[in-house]
């Protein structure tokens, strides 16, 4: 993927896997360049040296992730949930039931979406200089519901492909799979990149002494495809998802 290759290089990264999602190695330096935040709240202020603000960063970062981690306030009071996502240019979508009390109460409220991606656990020669290589992407935005047919349609379309493309070639959703169905949109325009990669960070002192410290990789890779217990003789599985593996 070219525009990966691009990223990847702009931002130092090393790919490691060429199945989806897109995962990227360790950073070669800690020293990234901060640009401008598009707002206050925004604003990455601990290891503000590995903040990136460009879009294209932040959704390159989105594209290689899995799931999000959606925040709102509820009458209850605060929840977390993971949700599936999908992105379109700079919308961000996610999904849900109709009873989830979670997407009601975050119709037209501000929200805020994260999404992470270990690259690998950092190994110091002390436990409290421990750390982790990751990407993560911070958004906060109103969520707006989307209630127009075709752009609900078009919505879950992108969340589905994000995971696994086959939209176009399982059975098309009923009335009632969109009636039971509640889509959220967030903007990607309040949005902070952190990326974090390279060696631990050790003091002088433990440099010079006799523990270990490195960088334990993790790569992340779709395994072999298994047929559902239920599934008739004769059926492959779709092209888009045979690729996956």
């Amino acid at each position: 993927n070219p525009r990966s290759e691009h990223i990847a290089s702009t931002i130092g990264l090393k790919p490691l896997s060429s199945t989806r999602p897109i995962i990227y190695g360790p950073l070669m330096s800690d020293a990234i360049e901060p640009n401008a935040a598009p707002s206050a709240r925004t604003t990455v202020k601990r290891g503000a040296n590995r903040a990136l603000y460009t879009s294209e960063t932040v959704c390159e970062i989105l594209d290689a992730g899995v799931i999000a981690h959606v925040g709102v306030n509820t009458p209850d009071g605060p929840i977390v949930l993971p949700m599936a996502y999908g992105r379109d240019d700079d919308t961000i979508y996610i999904h849900g039931s109709v009873a989830n009390a979670m997407m009601r109460a975050g119709r037209s409220l501000d929200v805020c979406v994260t999404v992470t991606i270990v690259d690998g656990l950092v190994v110091a020669r002390t436990p409290f200089h421990n750390s982790m290589n990751y990407r993560s992407v911070v958004i906060r935005g109103l969520a707006s519901p989307v209630t127009d047919p075709v752009d609900q349609a078009e919505a879950l379309k992108i969340i589905n492909d994000h995971l696994v493309p086959i939209w176009d070639t399982a059975r098309p959703p009923s009335d009632a799979d969109y009636k039971q169905t509640l889509v959220l949109s967030v903007p990607v325009a309040e949005a902070s990149a952190k990326i974090r990669g390279g060696d631990p960070i050790d003091d002088d002192v433990d440099v010079a002494g006799p523990h270990w410290a490195g960088v334990v990789p993790l790569t992340s890779t779709w395994g072999s495809l298994v047929d559902a217990a239920d599934l008739r003789e004769g059926i492959d599985a779709p092209a888009a998802v045979a690729a996956m593996v």
